[in-house]
Protein backbone atom coordinates (compact mmCIF):
# COMPACT_ATOMS: atom_id res chain seq x y z
CA UNK A 1 0.00 0.00 0.00
CA UNK A 2 1.58 3.18 -0.97
CA UNK A 3 2.12 6.01 1.63
CA UNK A 4 0.23 9.21 2.00
CA UNK A 5 1.82 12.67 2.58
CA UNK A 6 -0.50 15.47 3.53
CA UNK A 7 0.88 19.02 3.00
CA UNK A 8 -0.28 21.75 4.93
CA UNK A 9 -1.13 24.81 3.32
CA UNK A 10 -2.12 25.91 -0.03
CA UNK A 11 0.38 28.89 -0.29
CA UNK A 12 3.28 28.37 -2.77
CA UNK A 13 5.58 26.37 -0.72
CA UNK A 14 2.86 24.13 0.07
CA UNK A 15 2.00 24.14 -4.14
CA UNK A 16 5.45 23.80 -4.91
CA UNK A 17 5.98 20.70 -2.48
CA UNK A 18 2.86 18.88 -3.46
CA UNK A 19 3.99 20.01 -7.11
CA UNK A 20 7.32 17.73 -6.43
CA UNK A 21 5.83 15.07 -4.84
CA UNK A 22 3.67 14.25 -7.49
CA UNK A 23 6.53 14.01 -9.92
CA UNK A 24 8.32 11.71 -8.19
CA UNK A 25 9.53 8.07 -9.72
CA UNK A 26 7.26 6.49 -7.40
CA UNK A 27 4.80 9.19 -6.21
CA UNK A 28 2.75 9.41 -2.47
CA UNK A 29 -1.07 10.17 -2.48
CA UNK A 30 -0.88 13.54 -1.92
CA UNK A 31 -3.24 15.96 0.39
CA UNK A 32 -3.10 19.51 0.24
CA UNK A 33 -5.23 21.26 2.51
CA UNK A 34 -5.73 24.62 2.66
CA UNK A 35 -7.84 26.66 5.77
CA UNK A 36 -8.94 29.32 3.38
CA UNK A 37 -10.91 29.19 0.24
CA UNK A 38 -7.88 30.46 -1.91
CA UNK A 39 -4.41 28.66 -2.61
CA UNK A 40 -1.28 31.14 -3.50
CA UNK A 41 -1.28 32.30 0.46
CA UNK A 42 0.48 35.96 -0.05
CA UNK A 43 0.49 35.64 -4.18
CA UNK A 44 -2.46 37.58 -5.03
CA UNK A 45 -2.83 39.69 -8.72
CA UNK A 46 -5.75 41.99 -9.10
CA UNK A 47 -6.71 43.75 -12.15
CA UNK A 48 -7.95 47.14 -12.22
CA UNK A 49 -10.50 48.47 -14.86
CA UNK A 50 -8.20 49.21 -17.27
CA UNK A 51 -6.53 45.86 -17.23
CA UNK A 52 -3.61 47.06 -14.89
CA UNK A 53 -2.05 44.28 -12.64
CA UNK A 54 -1.68 45.60 -9.45
CA UNK A 55 0.20 42.53 -6.68
CA UNK A 56 -0.86 42.65 -3.28
CA UNK A 57 2.25 40.70 -2.11
CA UNK A 58 5.09 39.32 -3.84
CA UNK A 59 5.66 40.96 -7.90
CA UNK A 60 8.54 39.19 -9.23
CA UNK A 61 10.98 36.58 -8.68
CA UNK A 62 15.26 36.18 -8.80
CA UNK A 63 16.44 33.69 -11.49
CA UNK A 64 19.73 33.61 -9.66
CA UNK A 65 21.04 30.14 -8.13
CA UNK A 66 19.80 26.71 -7.77
CA UNK A 67 17.20 27.38 -6.84
CA UNK A 68 15.68 30.31 -9.22
CA UNK A 69 16.70 27.91 -12.16
CA UNK A 70 14.59 25.14 -10.87
CA UNK A 71 11.78 27.58 -10.63
CA UNK A 72 12.12 28.41 -14.39
CA UNK A 73 12.57 24.75 -14.66
CA UNK A 74 8.91 24.26 -13.00
CA UNK A 75 7.81 27.28 -15.03
CA UNK A 76 8.27 25.90 -18.56
CA UNK A 77 6.90 22.23 -17.12
CA UNK A 78 4.01 24.22 -16.54
CA UNK A 79 3.70 25.59 -19.65
CA UNK A 80 3.80 29.12 -18.77
CA UNK A 81 7.25 30.27 -21.15
CA UNK A 82 5.03 32.82 -23.47
CA UNK A 83 3.51 34.43 -20.32
CA UNK A 84 6.99 35.14 -18.69
CA UNK A 85 8.05 38.85 -18.66
CA UNK A 86 11.78 39.41 -18.06
CA UNK A 87 13.61 42.38 -16.98
CA UNK A 88 16.80 41.51 -18.94
CA UNK A 89 20.72 42.86 -17.33
CA UNK A 90 20.58 46.13 -19.61
CA UNK A 91 17.32 47.14 -18.32
CA UNK A 92 16.82 50.27 -16.11
CA UNK A 93 15.24 48.25 -13.55
CA UNK A 94 18.25 45.67 -13.35
CA UNK A 95 20.66 49.20 -12.98
CA UNK A 96 19.35 51.48 -11.31
CA UNK A 97 18.47 51.22 -7.67
CA UNK A 98 18.19 54.12 -4.89
CA UNK A 99 18.23 55.08 -1.43
CA UNK A 100 17.09 57.59 0.28
CA UNK A 101 18.77 59.29 2.84
CA UNK A 102 18.73 62.89 3.69
CA UNK A 103 15.59 64.10 1.97
CA UNK A 104 17.35 62.64 -1.90
CA UNK A 105 17.38 60.00 -4.11
CA UNK A 106 20.95 58.56 -4.21
CA UNK A 107 21.79 55.89 -7.10
CA UNK A 108 23.60 52.65 -5.31
CA UNK A 109 27.05 52.26 -6.55
CA UNK A 110 27.09 50.05 -10.29
CA UNK A 111 30.03 49.12 -11.87
CA UNK A 112 33.98 49.18 -11.34
CA UNK A 113 33.93 53.11 -11.67
CA UNK A 114 30.93 53.24 -9.26
CA UNK A 115 33.11 51.42 -7.04
CA UNK A 116 36.42 53.39 -7.62
CA UNK A 117 35.43 56.77 -6.94
CA UNK A 118 32.89 58.41 -3.87
CA UNK A 119 29.13 57.91 -4.34
CA UNK A 120 27.16 59.58 -1.99
CA UNK A 121 25.46 58.50 0.78
CA UNK A 122 28.65 57.10 1.43
CA UNK A 123 31.77 59.01 1.53
CA UNK A 124 34.32 56.92 0.55
CA UNK A 125 34.76 54.49 -2.44
CA UNK A 126 33.26 51.29 -1.64
CA UNK A 127 36.62 49.90 -3.77
CA UNK A 128 37.79 50.01 0.14
CA UNK A 129 35.62 48.33 1.99
CA UNK A 130 35.92 45.62 -1.22
CA UNK A 131 39.40 45.82 -0.67
CA UNK A 132 39.27 45.42 3.52
CA UNK A 133 36.74 42.48 2.51
CA UNK A 134 39.03 40.28 0.72
CA UNK A 135 41.89 40.87 3.76
CA UNK A 136 39.72 39.86 6.41
CA UNK A 137 40.10 36.65 8.18
CA UNK A 138 37.04 33.48 7.79
CA UNK A 139 34.74 34.63 11.18
CA UNK A 140 34.99 31.61 13.67
CA UNK A 141 31.17 32.00 14.93
CA UNK A 142 28.37 29.02 13.88
CA UNK A 143 25.45 32.49 12.73
CA UNK A 144 25.75 35.86 13.50
CA UNK A 145 23.78 39.00 13.08
CA UNK A 146 23.45 40.35 9.17
CA UNK A 147 24.67 44.15 11.13
CA UNK A 148 27.71 42.51 12.35
CA UNK A 149 28.90 40.15 9.46
CA UNK A 150 28.36 43.33 7.14
CA UNK A 151 30.47 45.62 9.80
CA UNK A 152 33.37 42.82 10.17
CA UNK A 153 34.05 42.21 6.62
CA UNK A 154 33.32 45.68 5.33
CA UNK A 155 34.14 47.76 8.20
CA UNK A 156 32.78 51.50 9.01
CA UNK A 157 31.55 54.43 6.40
CA UNK A 158 30.79 57.19 8.30
CA UNK A 159 29.02 60.11 6.60
CA UNK A 160 26.85 62.90 8.60
CA UNK A 161 22.92 62.22 7.65
CA UNK A 162 21.39 65.53 6.54
CA UNK A 163 17.68 67.46 7.80
CA UNK A 164 14.97 65.66 6.30
CA UNK A 165 13.31 67.15 3.29
CA UNK A 166 10.18 66.55 0.85
CA UNK A 167 11.58 64.05 -1.38
CA UNK A 168 11.92 65.60 -5.00
CA UNK A 169 10.22 62.26 -6.22
CA UNK A 170 7.50 61.92 -3.91
CA UNK A 171 6.74 65.53 -4.22
CA UNK A 172 6.51 65.30 -8.11
CA UNK A 173 4.34 62.38 -7.94
CA UNK A 174 1.74 63.10 -4.75
CA UNK A 175 2.41 59.87 -3.58
CA UNK A 176 1.18 59.23 -0.13
CA UNK A 177 3.27 57.36 2.64
CA UNK A 178 1.50 54.87 4.55
CA UNK A 179 1.07 55.19 8.18
CA UNK A 180 -1.64 53.31 10.21
CA UNK A 181 -2.41 54.99 13.44
CA UNK A 182 -2.58 51.39 14.60
CA UNK A 183 -1.03 47.97 13.77
CA UNK A 184 -4.35 45.92 12.80
CA UNK A 185 -4.90 42.50 11.33
CA UNK A 186 -5.94 44.53 8.04
CA UNK A 187 -6.97 48.11 6.56
CA UNK A 188 -9.68 48.46 4.40
CA UNK A 189 -9.48 51.14 1.17
CA UNK A 190 -12.54 52.59 2.71
CA UNK A 191 -11.01 53.52 6.31
CA UNK A 192 -7.74 54.20 5.43
CA UNK A 193 -4.76 56.13 7.67
CA UNK A 194 -1.92 58.14 5.80
CA UNK A 195 0.32 60.36 6.39
CA UNK A 196 1.60 62.26 3.38
CA UNK A 197 3.97 65.09 2.38
CA UNK A 198 1.70 68.47 1.71
CA UNK A 199 0.68 68.12 -1.51
CA UNK A 200 -2.52 67.55 -3.50
CA UNK A 201 -4.28 64.04 -3.27
CA UNK A 202 -3.72 61.61 -6.13
CA UNK A 203 -5.26 61.34 -9.22
CA UNK A 204 -6.14 57.66 -8.62
CA UNK A 205 -5.55 55.46 -5.30
CA UNK A 206 -6.43 52.02 -5.45
CA UNK A 207 -6.19 51.79 -1.55
CA UNK A 208 -4.56 49.84 0.71
CA UNK A 209 -3.95 45.81 1.14
CA UNK A 210 -3.82 43.81 4.14
CA UNK A 211 -0.86 43.37 5.55
CA UNK A 212 1.74 40.74 4.86
CA UNK A 213 3.44 38.48 7.47
CA UNK A 214 6.90 38.01 6.83
CA UNK A 215 9.22 35.22 9.53
CA UNK A 216 11.85 37.58 10.93
CA UNK A 217 14.35 34.49 11.15
CA UNK A 218 15.50 35.65 14.42
CA UNK A 219 16.09 33.86 17.39
CA UNK A 220 14.27 36.53 19.69
CA UNK A 221 12.43 39.59 17.85
CA UNK A 222 10.58 41.48 18.69
CA UNK A 223 6.33 42.13 17.89
CA UNK A 224 4.83 44.31 15.50
CA UNK A 225 4.52 47.34 18.14
CA UNK A 226 0.69 50.36 18.02
CA UNK A 227 2.20 53.63 16.88
CA UNK A 228 0.82 56.20 19.15
CA UNK A 229 1.47 58.73 15.97
CA UNK A 230 -1.78 60.35 14.59
CA UNK A 231 -2.47 60.18 11.33
CA UNK A 232 -1.71 62.96 8.93
CA UNK A 233 -3.35 61.97 5.90
CA UNK A 234 -6.87 60.47 5.94
CA UNK A 235 -8.79 58.67 3.61
CA UNK A 236 -12.51 57.33 4.11
CA UNK A 237 -14.72 56.75 1.17
CA UNK A 238 -12.93 58.67 -1.51
CA UNK A 239 -13.12 61.86 0.69
CA UNK A 240 -9.59 63.10 1.05
CA UNK A 241 -8.23 65.87 3.71
CA UNK A 242 -4.58 67.11 3.52
CA UNK A 243 -3.35 67.90 7.03
CA UNK A 244 0.39 69.26 7.67
CA UNK A 245 3.72 67.71 7.42
CA UNK A 246 5.16 66.50 10.74
CA UNK A 247 8.69 65.16 9.48
CA UNK A 248 10.62 62.28 11.56
CA UNK A 249 12.92 63.45 14.10
CA UNK A 250 16.61 62.17 13.35
CA UNK A 251 19.32 62.53 15.90
CA UNK A 252 22.07 64.98 14.53
CA UNK A 253 24.71 63.24 16.01
CA UNK A 254 23.93 59.71 14.04
CA UNK A 255 26.54 58.16 12.01
CA UNK A 256 25.61 56.04 9.00
CA UNK A 257 27.45 52.92 7.88
CA UNK A 258 27.73 50.73 5.32
CA UNK A 259 25.98 47.96 7.90
CA UNK A 260 24.10 50.16 9.08
CA UNK A 261 23.14 51.84 5.87
CA UNK A 262 23.49 49.79 2.90
CA UNK A 263 22.65 46.39 5.07
CA UNK A 264 19.78 48.37 7.36
CA UNK A 265 18.20 49.25 4.00
CA UNK A 266 18.30 45.73 2.45
CA UNK A 267 16.97 43.98 5.27
CA UNK A 268 14.37 46.57 5.69
CA UNK A 269 13.37 46.04 1.83
CA UNK A 270 13.33 42.08 1.48
CA UNK A 271 12.23 40.87 5.13
CA UNK A 272 11.35 44.34 6.74
CA UNK A 273 13.43 43.13 9.70
CA UNK A 274 16.30 44.95 11.97
CA UNK A 275 19.71 44.33 10.72
CA UNK A 276 20.75 43.69 14.22
CA UNK A 277 18.92 40.82 15.16
CA UNK A 278 18.43 39.06 11.80
CA UNK A 279 20.90 35.68 11.15
CA UNK A 280 23.21 36.16 8.31
CA UNK A 281 23.07 32.31 8.11
CA UNK A 282 19.35 32.02 7.63
CA UNK A 283 18.52 35.38 5.85
CA UNK A 284 21.79 35.62 3.16
CA UNK A 285 23.09 31.84 3.30
CA UNK A 286 25.12 33.05 -0.09
CA UNK A 287 26.98 35.38 1.59
CA UNK A 288 27.44 32.86 4.79
CA UNK A 289 28.63 29.97 2.52
CA UNK A 290 31.07 32.17 0.35
CA UNK A 291 32.74 33.16 3.19
CA UNK A 292 33.10 29.78 5.20
CA UNK A 293 34.11 28.09 1.48
CA UNK A 294 36.45 30.80 -0.05
CA UNK A 295 37.02 32.92 3.29
CA UNK A 296 35.82 36.38 1.35
CA UNK A 297 32.23 36.83 -0.07
CA UNK A 298 33.67 38.44 -2.87
CA UNK A 299 35.91 35.34 -4.02
CA UNK A 300 32.99 33.25 -2.86
CA UNK A 301 30.42 34.91 -5.36
CA UNK A 302 32.70 35.45 -8.33
CA UNK A 303 34.13 31.78 -8.19
CA UNK A 304 30.57 29.95 -7.11
CA UNK A 305 29.79 27.38 -4.84
CA UNK A 306 30.93 24.90 -6.88
CA UNK A 307 28.45 22.52 -6.27
CA UNK A 308 26.60 19.99 -8.54
CA UNK A 309 24.98 20.57 -11.95
CA UNK A 310 22.04 23.33 -12.14
CA UNK A 311 18.86 22.39 -13.79
CA UNK A 312 18.61 22.79 -17.60
CA UNK A 313 16.26 24.22 -19.75
CA UNK A 314 16.04 26.64 -23.21
CA UNK A 315 14.00 29.25 -20.49
CA UNK A 316 16.99 28.96 -17.84
CA UNK A 317 19.19 29.15 -20.68
CA UNK A 318 17.85 32.28 -21.87
CA UNK A 319 18.03 34.21 -18.45
CA UNK A 320 21.58 33.23 -17.88
CA UNK A 321 22.37 34.15 -21.71
CA UNK A 322 20.08 38.09 -21.14
CA UNK A 323 20.74 38.27 -17.60
CA UNK A 324 17.67 38.45 -15.94
CA UNK A 325 17.38 40.24 -12.68
CA UNK A 326 13.61 39.26 -12.38
CA UNK A 327 10.76 37.91 -13.66
CA UNK A 328 7.01 37.97 -13.33
CA UNK A 329 4.28 36.61 -15.66
CA UNK A 330 1.79 38.89 -17.60
CA UNK A 331 -1.33 38.18 -15.98
CA UNK A 332 0.51 38.87 -11.90
CA UNK A 333 2.23 36.42 -10.15
CA UNK A 334 -0.81 34.44 -9.08
CA UNK A 335 -0.90 33.18 -12.54
CA UNK A 336 1.70 30.87 -10.97
CA UNK A 337 -0.35 29.16 -8.23
CA UNK A 338 -3.47 28.67 -10.37
CA UNK A 339 -1.22 26.83 -12.91
CA UNK A 340 -0.11 24.80 -10.11
CA UNK A 341 -3.72 23.84 -8.95
CA UNK A 342 -4.67 23.11 -12.41
CA UNK A 343 -1.19 20.55 -12.64
CA UNK A 344 -1.77 19.15 -9.15
CA UNK A 345 -5.55 18.70 -10.06
CA UNK A 346 -4.69 16.31 -13.05
CA UNK A 347 -2.05 14.57 -11.36
CA UNK A 348 -4.84 13.26 -8.77
CA UNK A 349 -3.66 15.19 -5.73
CA UNK A 350 -6.29 15.87 -3.51
CA UNK A 351 -6.35 19.67 -2.57
CA UNK A 352 -8.99 20.86 -0.10
CA UNK A 353 -9.65 24.11 0.38
CA UNK A 354 -11.77 25.98 3.49
CA UNK A 355 -10.53 23.14 5.76
CA UNK A 356 -8.53 24.61 8.89
CA UNK A 357 -6.67 22.06 10.57
CA UNK A 358 -7.49 22.06 14.17
CA UNK A 359 -4.46 19.62 15.61
CA UNK A 360 -1.84 16.89 14.76
CA UNK A 361 -1.86 13.76 16.65
CA UNK A 362 0.52 10.81 16.39
CA UNK A 363 -1.25 7.22 16.59
CA UNK A 364 0.05 3.93 17.82
CA UNK A 365 0.53 2.33 14.60
CA UNK A 366 3.18 5.71 14.12
CA UNK A 367 0.98 7.28 11.70
CA UNK A 368 -0.30 10.97 11.99
CA UNK A 369 -3.83 11.69 12.30
CA UNK A 370 -4.88 15.67 10.89
CA UNK A 371 -8.21 16.51 12.43
CA UNK A 372 -9.73 18.97 10.30
CA UNK A 373 -13.19 19.59 12.46
CA UNK A 374 -15.91 17.25 11.21
CA UNK A 375 -13.44 14.90 9.72
CA UNK A 376 -9.92 13.36 10.09
CA UNK A 377 -6.90 12.82 7.52
CA UNK A 378 -4.06 9.74 8.14
CA UNK A 379 -1.10 10.41 6.81
CA UNK A 380 2.31 8.57 6.81
CA UNK A 381 4.35 11.92 6.65
CA UNK A 382 3.14 15.27 7.05
CA UNK A 383 4.92 18.77 5.55
CA UNK A 384 4.06 22.05 7.02
CA UNK A 385 4.19 24.88 4.50
CA UNK A 386 2.40 27.22 7.30
CA UNK A 387 3.76 29.72 9.53
CA UNK A 388 5.96 28.21 12.48
CA UNK A 389 3.69 30.02 15.15
CA UNK A 390 0.21 28.49 14.09
CA UNK A 391 1.92 25.14 13.86
CA UNK A 392 3.56 25.30 16.90
CA UNK A 393 -0.20 25.19 18.36
CA UNK A 394 -1.18 22.27 16.36
CA UNK A 395 1.69 19.87 17.57
CA UNK A 396 0.61 16.95 19.90
CA UNK A 397 1.82 16.94 23.66
CA UNK A 398 5.00 14.77 22.55
CA UNK A 399 7.00 17.36 20.07
CA UNK A 400 6.38 20.14 23.10
CA UNK A 401 10.39 20.68 23.08
CA UNK A 402 9.62 21.26 18.89
CA UNK A 403 6.56 23.42 19.99
CA UNK A 404 8.36 25.97 22.34
CA UNK A 405 11.17 26.22 19.74
CA UNK A 406 9.04 27.14 16.61
CA UNK A 407 6.74 29.82 18.55
CA UNK A 408 9.97 31.73 18.95
CA UNK A 409 10.10 32.58 15.43
CA UNK A 410 8.39 35.85 15.44
CA UNK A 411 6.97 37.54 12.39
CA UNK A 412 6.52 41.27 11.29
CA UNK A 413 3.65 42.66 9.36
CA UNK A 414 3.84 45.02 6.17
CA UNK A 415 1.52 47.13 4.65
CA UNK A 416 1.30 47.23 1.18
CA UNK A 417 -0.45 50.48 -0.84
CA UNK A 418 -0.50 50.06 -5.09
CA UNK A 419 -1.22 53.67 -6.82
CA UNK A 420 -1.75 54.27 -10.49
CA UNK A 421 -1.30 58.12 -12.13
CA UNK A 422 -2.44 58.95 -15.35
CA UNK A 423 -0.17 61.20 -17.57
CA UNK A 424 2.66 61.22 -14.51
CA UNK A 425 6.26 60.34 -15.09
CA UNK A 426 9.24 59.31 -12.74
CA UNK A 427 12.17 61.89 -12.36
CA UNK A 428 14.08 58.66 -12.24
CA UNK A 429 14.46 55.26 -13.65
CA UNK A 430 15.03 52.11 -12.05
CA UNK A 431 13.60 49.31 -9.75
CA UNK A 432 13.23 51.68 -6.89
CA UNK A 433 13.93 52.78 -3.59
CA UNK A 434 14.93 51.83 -0.26
CA UNK A 435 14.60 54.20 2.65
CA UNK A 436 17.09 53.20 5.67
CA UNK A 437 15.24 53.49 9.26
CA UNK A 438 17.50 56.17 10.46
CA UNK A 439 15.61 57.93 7.61
CA UNK A 440 12.42 57.14 8.19
CA UNK A 441 11.56 54.26 10.38
CA UNK A 442 7.94 53.17 9.27
CA UNK A 443 9.07 53.50 5.13
CA UNK A 444 10.83 50.26 3.77
CA UNK A 445 10.84 51.46 0.19
CA UNK A 446 8.99 52.04 -2.37
CA UNK A 447 9.02 49.91 -5.78
CA UNK A 448 8.87 51.52 -9.70
CA UNK A 449 6.27 48.59 -11.08
CA UNK A 450 5.92 50.67 -14.06
CA UNK A 451 9.46 50.58 -14.94
CA UNK A 452 10.06 46.26 -14.43
CA UNK A 453 6.81 45.55 -16.06
CA UNK A 454 5.23 48.34 -18.41
CA UNK A 455 3.46 45.23 -20.00
CA UNK A 456 1.10 45.51 -16.74
CA UNK A 457 -0.07 49.14 -16.99
CA UNK A 458 -3.26 48.96 -18.84
CA UNK A 459 -4.80 50.67 -21.18
CA UNK A 460 -4.14 53.52 -21.56
CA UNK A 461 -1.44 52.83 -19.75
CA UNK A 462 -0.98 54.61 -15.82
CA UNK A 463 1.56 55.14 -13.95
CA UNK A 464 2.17 52.43 -11.36
CA UNK A 465 4.23 52.02 -8.05
CA UNK A 466 4.01 50.21 -4.91
CA UNK A 467 4.81 52.29 -1.32
CA UNK A 468 5.94 49.20 1.52
CA UNK A 469 5.09 50.57 5.26
CA UNK A 470 6.19 48.71 8.07
CA UNK A 471 8.48 48.46 11.57
CA UNK A 472 9.83 46.59 14.21
CA UNK A 473 10.77 47.93 17.58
Amino acid sequence: MGRTVVVLGGGISGLAASYHLSRAPCPPKVVLVEGSERLGGWIRSVRGPDGAVFELGPRGIRPAGVLGARTLLMVSELGLDSEVLPVRGDHAAAQNRFLYVGGTLHALPSGIRGLLRPSPPFSKPLFWAGLKELTTPRGKDPDETVHSFAQRRLGPEVTPPRSPQIPPLLNQLQIPILKPSTRASSVSSENALFSSYPVAPPNSVLGVNAFISFPSFCNSGTAFQPNPTPPLFSAKQGQWKLVQLIPWPLNPSLTLKVASLAMDSLCRGVFAGNSRELSIRSCFPSLFQAEQTHRSILLGLLLGAGRGPQPDSALIRQARAERWSQWSLRGGLETLPQALNTHLTSRGVSVLRGQPVCGLSLEAEGCWKVSLGDSNLEADHIISAIPASVLSKLLPAEAAPLARALSTITAVSVAVVNLQYRGARLPVQGFGHLVPSSEDPGILGIVYDSVAFPEQDGSPPGLRVTVREGSFA
